[in-house]
This record gives structure tokens, sequence and C-alpha cells, in this order.
């Protein structure tokens, strides 16, 4: 079984340096660096886009970790609500 390869932030900003700032097409670059041809087109891409391009895993943005919180909130108020209604169906039908 393969086990995939990491590449570091610093490499992986070379690689598109490679592309560019020097010149090289995706195809030479990738071919000379041992890199599949859309590996380095998506870092490409993605360099091109974010400024916190390459954060590696479980590195969340701002907008990513309050969203998380959100979420765990809104679920915590759900089940708070769901305990609510049952609550309040008991006592109606203990008050009959």
């Amino acid at each position: 079984m393969k086990h995939r390869q990491r590449y570091s932030k610093e490499f992986k900003l070379d690689a598109v340096r490679l592309v560019t700032e020097q010149g090289y097409s995706i195809a030479g670059a990738a071919r000379n660096l041992g890199l599949n041809a859309n590996m380095l087109s998506r870092w490409k891409m993605e360099a091109t886009e974010s400024e916190s391009a390459f954060r590696g895993n479980g590195n969340l943005t701002e907008e990513q970790l309050e969203l998380r919180r959100l979420k765990a909130e809104n679920r915590q108020l759900r089940m708070e609500r769901e305990i609510l209604k049952k609550a309040t169906a008991f006592f109606v039908k203990e008050s009959k």
C-alpha cells in the first residue's frame, strides 16, 4: 500500500514560484520535481487565491473556527429545545 507523500509549505511555494516567476511550464516543473502536473496546478491555483494557502491539516482559518463554534452552539440549542418540548408535553399530560 502506498502512503501519501506530504510536502512542506515551503516546498509547495517554491514549486509554484518555478512556474510563476521563473517561467517554467506546469508540466515541465512537475516533471523536474517528480510531481503530478495536476497537483502542481492545484497548488498554483491555491497559492494565488488565498494568502493563507497551505495551512496544513487541522489549522483552520478564523472563519472556519467561527463556523464550527456556531454549528456546535446550534446543535446544543436544538437539543435544549427538544428537551423543553418533551417536558412541556409531559406536564400538560400530567395536569389533565
